[in-house]
């Protein structure tokens, strides 16, 4: 982060985290400044990047892709070329929902959102599998979400 935010910006960013479909009015009102300062002070946080976007959050189950699938992948190779490959490979799957490039026994973690165990056989054979360069993979299930935050405010530093 390049500036330090203070208690008036968290208290922003809580509230946005909290409701990205606030009117300018409301966060105001919430956050207990007047309207101007407030889409001052949003509009500063958009433009430093501190807040990147505004996104609906799906109910997978609700949409029928309610299985939630930790894989842990290891590649054959571990030059630029091969782990750019497999990350634009992931990022053009639309049921892969988050990848992570890792330290320690595994290359990546990829989280994907399948129909069932047929949807995620399907994903590991017609999606992953075919992927140049997948050496190992190891598929985990989740069975509930017990805490899930789309994100966070840092307490202060």
């Amino acid at each position: 982060m390049s500036r330090q935010i203070d208690d008036t910006d968290r208290r922003i960013l809580k509230a946005l985290v909290a409701n990205g479909r606030l009117s300018n009015t409301e966060l105001a009102r919430e956050v207990g400044l007047s309207p101007s300062p407030c889409w001052q002070r949003v509009r500063r946080l958009e433009e430093e990047g501190i807040i990147a976007g505004y996104t609906a959050v799906l109910d997978h189950e609700q949409l029928g892709i309610g299985e939630t699938v930790m894989i842990e992948v290891s590649l054959d190779r571990h030059d630029a070329e091969a782990l750019e490959g497999f990350g634009k490979a992931m990022s053009e799957i639309p049921e892969v929902l988050e990848v992570y490039l890792m330290a320690g026994d595994y290359d990546y973690f990829v989280k994907v959102a399948a129909s069932g165990t047929k949807g995620v056989e399907e994903f590991l054979r017609e999606r992953l599998f075919r992927v140049p360069g997948l050496r190992h993979s190891k598929s985990s299930f989740s069975l509930r979400c017990l805490k899930k935050v789309v994100s966070c405010v840092p307490a202060k530093a």
